[in-house]
């Protein structure tokens, strides 16, 4: 019975940057409890690779390109997936990130860019999506944040705002878009993606949490099942945090 919970038979997932780090792991154990996928990213190439694994596993999956903070993009994204497979019942907002610098020298270009990925754009997909799920028999969707949204980081202020914002539109998107779609952020803290190759090796070894260590990508995995399967069918305008025990707020 517990593993029927987190059947995903005969759903479709979309997931936004899903062709590396979280997003791959994600869209992996997806597939593994029988979804079909959809990998969205602005490298056609990577995608490609990952669906082609995914088909290897008896998965239809998609490999599509977009730009996940342009909404023109987006929007074609969408009317592509749904000609393909007629729904989405998981939308996966990943896709997203930021170069570390002193707020002083942020200039307006990558102001917009920085809060273009991580709050603009995924605002415009889960919209569009909420709808069509909401038009149709529901859906999922699943924000994923950051604890630089919780806790006070220097030289990503624009990064750590746009993923709080992300953080309320959860919210305000599960309430409007209820009870038929369930809207969780998905809220990770250090992980050993492709982004830890810069840093530090002591960073790579250890961490300030409760857990003394930064989390390996597969661990994103059951946090991720949980929140897009049945599993957590009375759970939505949550947060879930999979940070080791960040020291929030200190």
């Amino acid at each position: 019975m517990v593993a029927d919970l987190f059947d995903l038979s005969d759903k479709v997932a979309l997931v936004t940057g899903g062709s590396r780090g979280l997003g791959y792991q994600m869209v992996r154990a997806f597939a593994e409890h029988g979804a079909d996928v959809v990998i969205a990213s602005r490298k056609l190439d990577n995608c490609e690779r990952v669906a082609k694994e995914m088909r290897g596993m008896g998965r239809r999956a998609m490999a599509v390109q977009v730009h996940a903070a342009h909404w023109d993009s987006i929007d074609r994204m969408i009317e592509l997936v749904y000609a393909e497979f007629g729904r989405v019942d998981i939308l996966v907002n990943n896709a997203g990130m930021s170069p570390p610098m002193p707020s002083h020298e942020v200039t307006e270009a990558l102001f917009d860019s920085v809060v273009g990925l991580n709050f603009k754009g995924p605002f415009r997909l889960a919209s569009q999506i909420a709808r069509r799920m909401r038009d149709g028999k529901g859906g999922v969707i699943i924000n994923v944040s950051s604890s630089g949204a919780l806790m006070p980081l220097p030289n990503v202020v624009p990064y750590g705002s746009a993923k709080a914002a992300l953080n309320a539109m959860t919210r305000s998107l599960a309430a409007e878009y209820g009870p038929s779609v369930r809207v969780n952020t998905l809220s990770p803290g250090p992980f050993l993606t492709d982004i830890a190759k810069a840093w530090a090796p002591e960073a790579r070894e250890r961490s300030d949490n409760a857990l003394g260590r930064p989390g390996r990508p597969e661990e994103i995995v059951t946090a991720a099942l949980f929140l897009a399967s049945p599993a957590s069918s009375f759970t939505t305008g949550a947060l879930v945090r999979v940070d080791g025990g960040l020291k929030i707020g200190q």
